[in-house]
């Protein structure tokens, strides 16, 4: 028998028989007290809020839904709608970081020096220093908010008046109307690409919502002015004020700032250095925009004078080279990012550049094409030359035709035999034979049962190279080949490979043979001088090696070509090294070597890659890389100078490597050449086939022979240097001399 709080019997029979639903009270809860009456108002109002309590015997379907209040259903949104705000600003923050706005949108303008400091070319957007609100006249800002974006300081990123007014302008006059703010213009042209799309518009919403919340009005305006197009490509309102008012920012009349203002509508079209009718109706807009605004009367802006002109003449045009164009974008990479004109020091050495320019003049190319690279054995580039004529094609014939090439890849195929422990006296098969429909021939036309490798190399023997490939395997050869620096695909499989008939860039050649000159391979052509390598980057840089008989071995392969095989018309007096390369039909002619510490490579073709009439890699190829070296290396004399030269100045005019001078005058055949300098002259000629230098300066009269002998020679051909002193010289006036 039990009790409710009010003192009614529950839990045992009723007065009709049912029994009760028992309820448990505490000992200490008296029937009838008032706490105990307030506890059952808790619980019948907890209960109306509870659901019943399903049976276990009943059915699931019959099981009453729990349904959602109101709230529940907002409580739900407002979770998922913070959590997608969060996905999209890690999104921004990945995709388009905030410290890129503070970046110019165009790359500044680059200076390139020769290694001695003469300006080689420029190239790049004129930027100049972003610009402070604060320190801008009134009339300045002014004249941009009120054209460009009125509601500039009352709305956060999007301007929904500036939306539906450029709607309904588009609806009624059919005039399209830009309705974006300067925010949206910033996010605009530096996060995003200009391609008109719903989704770019999205993002381009978000990412200015996203700036106004990290950045005050004044430093979004900044960055806009700092970075806007102002056509002539100029970037920024400073470089802008300078280029067509050449004063600064700071100093702008009302008339110049209007103008400014107006150009960034349509700048190609507006820009007052090309229409200054229609640059000086658009600064009227803009005044009238500045009325409408409140910045100023109508009688100032009709009191307001058009602007002149200062646009100062620039002699120093960008110039395009071919090392120059190759170097830019290493250029880009190294320069600091910001608004600062950057002035970086090249490996071109301005001495050399000018004698690889005038070799090639002179060489006997016919109609063919021509390329050459010089560069130290470290990989630092020195002269390029990518063609005949760069103001005519400067398609870079160095570093972008890939070309076959030809015997100079045999450099490879004996570098893996030499590691599979042959050695220069070894021999191998020098007779014809056919592997399918693939049957090599010798250029000579000359074959033998057996050949030496040091011969073989020498002669550049065809098919002594094929069978070579066979014996140490193409799978050697090719990782010889890409331990050297060769990226270029290389075929397997092909005995031609061999060789040489897989392409590659000159460039990628030439600083193979480089990695034998230096034994530390591969080398990376650089157009700027390279870092020290600290004892981090020495630990863990991937570098090779010959052993020291395998680099005396190919070093005796390749002065045995230069002094009695295929090369003999580069032979020097010094110590040289290389291997002429021709390709199939002559479509190609290469001679690449090194003397001393500089590695030189010649191509020569036609980029149709039609067949040469008789050329081949020993000829022109040969002759230009030994008339290089030996005024490179200065074997032959030079007039001293009168005087000192004048140190380059950097900001000074831009000296083009790639044009001809007329400095060189080719006499008779062409073999004899006479330099004029400015304390004398130097004739270079051949005398039974022995390259002859004749120098004429102050001090007289210098013969000495430029090479040696053409046939070969156990000893070294003897040299002199004759001096014919003034004082031996018979005089040709007797007379009295006038006073000095």
């Amino acid at each position: 028998m039990f009790w409710d709080r009010s003192g009614k019997q529950k839990g045992g029979a009723g007065p009709s028989g049912e029994a009760t639903e028992p309820t448990f009270y505490s000992l200490q809860d008296a029937p009838g007290d008032r706490w105990a009456a307030r506890l059952e108002q808790i619980d019948r109002y907890l209960g109306a809020n509870k659901p019943p309590e399903s049976k276990p015997d009943a059915p699931q379907s019959d099981q009453p839904q729990k349904k959602r209040s109101r709230w529940w259903w907002i409580s739900r949104g407002f979770a998922t709608f913070f959590g997608l705000f969060v996905l999209t600003v890690l999104w921004l923050a990945i995709t388009a970081p905030l410290s890129k706005s503070l970046q110019p949108i165009a790359p500044p303008e680059v200076t390139l020096l020769a290694a001695d400091g003469t300006p080689i070319a420029r190239n790049g957007a004129i930027v100049d220093k972003p610009v402070r609100v604060s320190k801008l006249p009134p009339h300045v800002v002014h004249a941009f908010i009120a054209i460009e974006d009125r509601r500039f300081y009352h709305h956060w990123g999007v301007d929904p008046r500036g939306i539906a007014r450029a709607a309904w302008s588009d609806l009624t006059t059919g005039r399209t109307q830009g309705g974006s703010t300067i925010t949206q213009q910033l996010a605009k042209f530096t996060f995003l690409s200009p391609k008109q799309t719903l989704g770019r518009k999205a993002r381009e919403a978000l990412i200015a919502f996203w700036l106004e919340a990290w950045l005050t009005k004044d430093e979004i305006l900044e960055r806009y002015l700092s970075n806007a197009y102002f056509g002539d490509n100029t970037y920024g309102l400073r470089a802008a004020s300078l280029h067509y008012f050449y004063r600064q920012p700071e100093k702008l009349t009302p008339g110049q700032a209007a103008m400014l203002a107006g150009l960034l509508q349509a700048p190609s079209r507006y820009a007052p250095t090309d229409n200054f009718k229609l640059a000086r109706q658009r600064m009227r807009t803009v005044l009238s925009a500045e009325v409408a605004a409140g910045y100023m009367t109508a009688a100032q802006a009709r009191r307001t004078p058009t602007p002149q002109l200062d646009v100062r003449p620039n002699n120093d045009l960008p110039t395009g080279t071919y090392f120059a164009d190759w170097a830019l974008p290493q250029a880009r990479q190294l320069s600091d990012v910001g608004y600062s004109r950057q002035t970086l020091r090249t490996t071109l050495d301005s001495r050399l550049q000018g004698i690889a320019r005038r070799v090639i003049e002179r060489a006997p190319l016919g109609g063919a094409q021509v390329a050459l690279v010089a560069m130290r054995s470290n990989g630092e580039v020195v002269a390029m030359v990518g063609g005949k004529d760069y103001e005519k094609s400067p398609f870079n014939r160095a570093t972008q035709a890939q070309r076959q090439p030809g015997s100079t890849f045999k450099l490879f195929v004996y570098l893996a035999a030499f590691e599979k422990g042959m050695t220069p006296d070894s021999t191998i098969d020098n007779s014809q034979f056919q592997q399918g429909s693939y049957r090599p021939k010798n250029a000579s036309g000359s074959y033998s049962d057996r050949i030496t490798l040091e011969d073989a190399f020498a002669r550049s023997s065809n098919v002594a190279a094929v069978r070579l490939l066979q014996t140490v395997g193409d799978d050697a050869v090719i990782a010889e080949a890409k331990k050297l620096g060769v990226d270029s695909p290389l075929a397997h499989g092909d005995p031609s490979l061999a060789l040489g008939t897989s392409t590659m860039t000159l460039l990628e050649l030439t600083s193979a043979y480089a990695g034998v000159a230096a034994n530390k391979f591969p080398v990376e052509p650089r157009a700027f001088p390279a870092e020290e390598e600290g004892w981090f980057d020495w630990l863990f840089a991937e570098r090779h090696r010959l052993s020291g008989t395998e680099h005396d071995e190919i070093e005796q392969l390749l002065a045995r070509t230069v002094s009695e095989g295929t090369a003999r018309a580069a032979r020097l007096p010094v110590p040289s090294f290389g291997k002429t390369g021709t390709t199939q039909d002559n479509r190609d002619a290469l001679f690449v070597g090194y003397a001393g510490d500089l590695v030189v490579g010649v191509w020569m073709g036609n980029d149709d890659n039609t067949p040469l009439k008789g050329a081949h890699g020993g000829g022109v190829p040969a002759q230009i890389w030994h008339d290089f070296m030996v005024q490179a290396l200065k074997l032959a004399p030079a007039p001293r100078p009168v005087r000192p030269s004048p140190s380059p100045n950097p900001e000074g005019p831009v000296q083009p490597q790639d044009v001809p001078d007329l400095r060189d005058i080719p006499l008779g055949d062409g073999d004899t050449n006479l330099q004029i300098h400015d304390d004398g002259a130097t004739i270079t000629t051949q005398i039974n086939g022995v390259p002859v230098t004749l120098g004429i300066d102050r001090n007289g009269v210098r013969v000495q022979p430029t090479g040696k002998l053409p046939t070969p020679s156990p000893t070294p051909p003897p040299t002199f240097d004759q001096v014919i002193r003034p004082d031996r010289v018979p005089a040709r006036n007797t007379g009295p001399q006038p006073e000095r």
